[in-house]
């Protein structure tokens, strides 16, 4: 039986063209703004100078802070936090993909947080203690992929001497005031980075589909809504980077896939993004990447426990016949299906694709031990459907190879 509360604060203007409005929507929350972005590519776009402009129209200055990494650390969200500080800014701009609106949100509550940040991330056998205050976060997406814009997680790496471990919070302030989602900025995000988004899309929403309870008909539907829509446009704009109505649709499946809708009385972990978490952490690999590597290798895995939800997954996604077939036989010819998609659009799929070096047995166990020291239940698994245990990560990992 399903029980939740769904909230969800977040306004969201979307469409073609709404960066112009950022300054309007800014105002409404402070006069003086850090601009949170990463590398030099929205500079080049010339998507930096039409926001710096939509915010001086406003009367809103800028502070920026670039150079936010993929798979941000703490110690760059610790140094953002204290320039905010340093230059009074009263409300924080994160614009720039998943790592930058991840990054955004911690630094919006790490500039009120008493003591040090890294005690609001969640680390296992030690309770975070969570922000309970945040400057006004504004959201502007440039890469459809985490849905960071619209929800209230962030994914932090520690990296101080004592720690590296890459891990996540979730809380009600850091929810973004609002999302102004602008297709036109993704238009020029390459190739592959397109489609390590696509990939990212659909784990969310694969996520909540395998490993949730039992009993959530329309969550599934939704779920199945948002794989099929990103199946047929994400192939689109990975091809023509140009085609605005791909973009946004794609961007539209981003948004819903982790807002909190598709996943609502859900109650399901995320397993497959702990174990890549790991792999980024230590590589500095496209989360993307490292999912469309780990998430059929999980997927192989859980069918075995569940193989009436894969044979599901198969016919409402793949159009696959059961006749004649037992549900494992067409879960894992839907895995098969669902890994060539990945292929066609320029995805890796198998550990050595991820240009990490040699991987050996050992390796193996160590990632394995890096991701349970994230997040375990009360038996030291890593919760999913089904728990898993340090030797079923290894096993998963080698079934990645």
């Amino acid at each position: 039986m399903m029980e939740f509360e769904f909230y969800n604060p977040t306004r969201l203007i979307f469409g073609a063209g709404s960066l112009e409005q950022l300054g309007k929507v800014v105002s409404q929350y402070g006069k003086k703004a850090l601009l949170v972005i990463g590398g030099g590519s929205i500079k080049k776009s010339g998507a930096f100078d039409r926001a710096v402009s939509s915010l001086k129209t406003a009367a809103v200055s800028v502070v920026e802070f670039s150079g936010v990494e993929p798979n941000p650390r703490l110690s760059t969200v610790v140094r953002a936090a204290e320039l905010a500080k340093k230059e009074a800014c009263d409300v924080i701009i994160g614009m720039g993909g998943g790592s930058v609106m991840d990054a955004s949100k911690v630094i919006a509550a790490s500039v009120l947080y008493e003591g040090d940040p890294k005690d609001m991330l969640v680390r296992a056998g030690k309770a975070p203690r969570l922000p309970e205050r945040a400057l006004p976060i504004i959201t502007v997406p440039t890469l459809a992929a985490t849905g960071s814009e619209m929800n209230c997680g962030a994914v932090i790496t520690i990296d101080d001497e004592k720690e590296k471990l890459k891990t996540f919070v979730k809380t009600e302030v850091l929810y973004p005031k609002v999302a102004v989602v602008d297709p036109e900025l993704t238009i020029t995000v390459p190739k592959a980075y397109t489609a390590y988004g696509v990939c990212d899309i659909i784990t969310h929403v694969t996520e909540g589909y395998f490993n949730g309870i039992d009993g959530t008909p329309i969550q599934d539907r939704f779920a199945e809504g948002v794989i099929l829509t990103v199946l047929e446009w994400g192939p689109k704009a990975v091809s023509n980077g140009s085609d605005l109505e791909a973009r946004a649709q794609v961007q539209w499946a981003s948004i819903v896939a982790l807002n909190g809708w598709v996943q609502a009385g859900v109650k399901a972990p995320y397993p497959v993004h702990q174990i890549e978490h790991t792999l980024s952490a230590l590589y500095d690999i496209p989360h993307g990447a490292g999912l469309a590597v780990v998430n059929p290798a999980w997927m192989r895995f859980a069918a075995r426990f569940r193989p009436e939800r894969f044979a599901q997954f198969a016919q409402r996604i793949f159009g696959l016949s059961a006749i004649g077939k037992d549900n494992l036989s067409l879960a894992l010819e839907s895995i098969n299906r669902f890994e060539e998609f990945l292929r066609s659009i320029g995805c890796p799929t198998r550990l050595p694709e991820l240009g990490i070096g040699e991987i050996t047995e050992e390796m193996f166990f160590r990632y394995a031990e890096e991701t349970l020291k994230v997040l375990q239940d009360e038996e030291g698994r890593l919760p999913g459907h089904p728990p898993l245990r340090k030797e079923d990560i290894v096993e998963i990992l080698r079934m990645a190879m």
